[in-house]
């Protein structure tokens, strides 16, 4: 595809981008062509959402299903008052083409699940997990390991999170997390409390991994979880391996296609 020349006012938008070595005017171009999805809007998908924006990733995806509440604002800040009971990702929309007007939003009011996401990820080049049940994440993981798509994963816990990037080939999220934890070992999110700078620091280093993916620079978090404690303010590496044992992306895998994970959730629970 030919590479269409900067205008002028893109050069300005993005002057710091095409001053670094790392991006420069090739890179810049890479991330106005890329379509990125973002699946959750909320308190990880904000920093994503807004950072991708910025940067100038040409089409952008939000998917969720859910409405804005007052308790949300504490963390989640693509939204603000006005958005109070509407609709996740139009409020998500309105703030980034506020931000980045030449961009393009696509916003995907529904759950993806089961019958929507192989769809729906064929659009895109890059999947950000910005969910918060291991429904979805299982769910993520194994549809964009059967579309070859690159899923950049990021979670959090009351002062804990935690990224990593699973590329297809290298390991899933079922290589991490062969089983979701049993049942009333981790509470539910809505009831469990949430340092509000968190997911900030999570969500942003999950949009400059994805700036990396999509540009082609750096040293990605492949076959790497980087832990991070707010509290103490620590970070450290756990690496990990493909499993060959793995049933979605090992040597003979026996999932092939989406399941139900509300069952499958619930029965490693049980």
């Amino acid at each position: 595809m030919a590479q269409r020349s900067l205008t002028p006012e893109e050069r300005q938008r993005y002057a710091r981008h095409l001053a670094l070595a790392e991006v420069g005017p090739a890179g810049q171009q890479k991330l106005l062509r890329a379509r990125v999805l973002i699946v959750g809007v909320g308190a990880l998908g904000s920093p994503v959402a807004l950072y991708l924006a910025a940067s100038g990733v040409g089409t952008i995806g939000l998917a969720d299903h859910d409405h804005v509440r007052l308790s949300n604002l504490q963390r989640q800040i693509i939204h603000t008052m006005e958005g109070v009971n509407r609709s996740k990702v139009d409020g998500a929309a309105r703030t980034v083409s506020a931000l980045n007007p030449d961009i393009k939003v696509e916003t995907i009011e529904a759950t993806v699940d089961e019958r929507n996401a192989i769809d729906l990820l064929d659009r895109y080049d890059v999947i950000v997990d910005g969910t918060d049940s291991f429904r979805a994440r299982y769910l993520l993981s194994d549809a964009a390991y059967l579309r070859r798509k690159p899923l950049v994963h990021g979670s959090i816990f009351r002062i804990e999170g935690q990224v990593t990037v699973f590329v297809p080939g290298r390991g899933c999220y079922r290589c991490l997390y062969p089983q979701p934890p049993p049942a009333g070992a981790i509470e539910e999110s809505e009831n469990v409390g949430v340092f509000a700078a968190l997911p900030g620091i999570i969500g942003t280093i999950q949009a400059a991994e994805t700036i990396k993916l999509v540009t082609g620079v750096g040293d990605g978090l492949v076959n790497r979880v980087l832990l991070h404690d707010t509290m103490a303010m620590t970070f450290r590496e756990v690496r990990y391996r493909r499993n060959r044992a793995c049933p979605v992306c090992g040597d003979h895998p026996t999932v092939q296609t989406l399941v139900d994970y509300d069952s499958f959730v619930m029965e490693a629970r049980t």
